[in-house]
């Protein structure tokens, strides 16, 4: 990872421009997420239950996939100083733990009055299928923004919860 993360303005992004991570999806993550969300829905944590399901084994929360959208438009394209105003999530495939995720954004629509930003979404699985298909709609930043890249948090497992560490 970089030592720093800088924007692209609105002005400097072009209908077409893409920018994308992958991301191996983790039960720690799933838990975490359940966490913070407060989604204990046991689909996502029993493994019993969720061995039963139509899925044959526990599978990550939606809106993670939507999560790591989130995380391209603000870390990378634009990056920061983006505004969120809207998204659309289709489910297409379960998310498992082990599941390696390319989600990718690509600039599909400009809007000069109010530097509005359309972006087709998309989170392709490690065997080429996408799982989440979308849009997202963003306020582009107009000035250019060059920060330190801040660590992410630690967290730890401490039973069925996670808690920052000190």
């Amino acid at each position: 990872m970089s030592d720093a993360i800088e924007n692209r303005t609105y002005d400097e992004i072009s209908i077409g421009d893409s920018a994308s991570l992958t991301r191996s999806i983790t039960e720690a993550d799933i838990q975490l997420f359940a966490a913070l969300s407060g989604d204990i829905n046991p689909a996502h944590l029993d493994h019993e239950y969720a061995q039963g399901s139509m899925f044959g084994g526990v599978i990550a929360h939606g809106i993670f996939s939507g999560a790591l959208v989130s995380t391209v438009l603000g870390v990378q394209l634009p990056g920061p100083g983006t505004i969120y105003l809207s998204q659309t999530l289709r489910f297409a495939r379960p998310v498992k733990p082990g599941d390696r995720l390319t989600v990718t954004v690509t600039a599909r629509e400009k809007f000069d009055d109010k530097k509005r930003v359309v972006f087709d979404c998309v989170c392709i699985n490690q065997d080429g299928k996408a799982v989440v298909k979308g849009e997202a709609e963003v306020l582009a930043p107009t000035e250019k923004v060059r920060r330190p890249a801040m660590p992410v948090p630690p967290v730890t497992l401490d039973g069925a919860r996670f808690s920052p560490t000190p």
